[in-house]
């Protein structure tokens, strides 16, 4: 191997390097607090790193307004949470225009902003706020701007949303479009914990004192991991096998796969190969490599794809989730 390639081999191993010691030091800070979830922990950072949102679906007590909170309280960014309720309005989240007053008596109208103007915003129970308000998210999760009154106004970076829904209780809420699920980048489950989690959970909790995070890591540092993320190549035919991913989803498309046909009413959309890219990128970061793989596209293909595919009413019947027909997809996709 020539010099100046071997020289550039161990620059992007040591960039690498680098990048996964600085992601393990905030997903140990997190997990003083979290016990276990480490993986959900890395999905969370992976969809920061990769300048998207995350759906967070558990059953209640868990962890998962927990995990948002000290995700935040490790990063040195503005945080900001909102209750959505059904009487939540629009101009709750973004903001709206108010009259002012000074000192000599004119008056002004003047944008107060709303919470969504924050680095990491947990939207908690996002599906007990109507559509009306839940559409209030959109321009913001896809531009990262706001526009009240004809004026738009540039959210600060990094922004993310963190939603939280629970699988539960569907009295009282609004189920998410298609359209608002497909802006988030990725939808985690939260499985419950087994008995040794709520042992170490109940230790934890139970005590005067809980253990203190410390902040780790600042914007500078989190907008420079997210341009490392952008730089690491993908080969031709690792892309080619996440666009063959999408397209077998697509129960009207000469690619999709048999049990798409079956099962499916809607498959994933560009989106969906985004993110399967982005968040491989991620992963072979974190296994020191400057070059993505197709198993690495596979880690984070339920992740990616979950929330946008939509089952049809034989899907429904047959009690398969998503998770389950998209592992038959991809063992199908050459």
């Amino acid at each position: 191997m020539p010099i100046d390639a071997a020289r550039d081999d161990e620059a992007l191993r040591n960039v690498a390097e680098k990048f996964r010691d600085d992601f393990e030091t905030l997903t140990d800070e997190v997990s003083k607090v979290i016990v276990g979830y480490r993986d959900i922990i890395e999905a969370l950072l992976s969809c920061l790193l990769c300048s998207g949102h995350a759906l967070l679906e558990g059953v209640p007590g868990i962890g998962k307004t927990l995990l948002v909170n000290s995700l935040a309280e490790c990063l040195s960014l503005d945080f900001s949470r909102i209750q959505f309720t059904p009487d939540l309005m629009p101009a709750d989240v973004t903001g709206t225009n108010i009259i002012v007053m000074d000192q000599n008596g004119s008056r002004d109208l003047r944008f107060k902003r709303g919470p969504i103007f924050a680095n990491v915003v947990l939207a908690d129970e996002i599906n007990r706020a109507t559509p009306k308000t839940q559409s209030a998210l959109l321009e913001a999760m896809q531009e990262s701007t706001v526009t009240v009154a004809g004026q738009s106004y540039q959210l600060s970076e990094p922004f993310m949303v963190l939603a939280t829904q629970n699988p539960l209780e569907m009295e009282g809420t609004y189920p998410l479009p298609e359209a608002q699920m497909d802006r988030f980048f990725f939808k985690v489950l939260f499985p419950f914990p087994g008995r040794a989690e709520i042992a170490e959970i109940i230790e934890r909790t139970t005590q005067n004192e809980m253990p203190k995070l410390e902040s780790v890591m600042g914007a500078e540092r989190i907008m420079a991991m997210r341009r490392t993320v952008r730089d690491v190549p993908v080969a031709e035919t690792v892309g080619n096998y996440a666009i063959g991913l999408v397209l077998a989803t697509h129960p009207k498309l000469p690619e999709a796969a048999p049990i798409a046909k079956k099962y499916l009413r809607y498959g994933a959309s560009p989106r969906g190969a985004q993110a399967l890219i982005l968040g491989g990128k991620v992963q072979a970061l974190l296994d020191g490599r400057f070059s993505v793989s197709r198993d690495d596209i596979r880690a984070v293909m339920h992740m990616a794809l979950r929330h946008r595919v939509v089952l049809n009413f034989e899907g429904e019947a047959s009690q398969l989730g998503p998770d389950e027909i998209i592992s038959e997809i991809a063992a199908g996709v050459k």
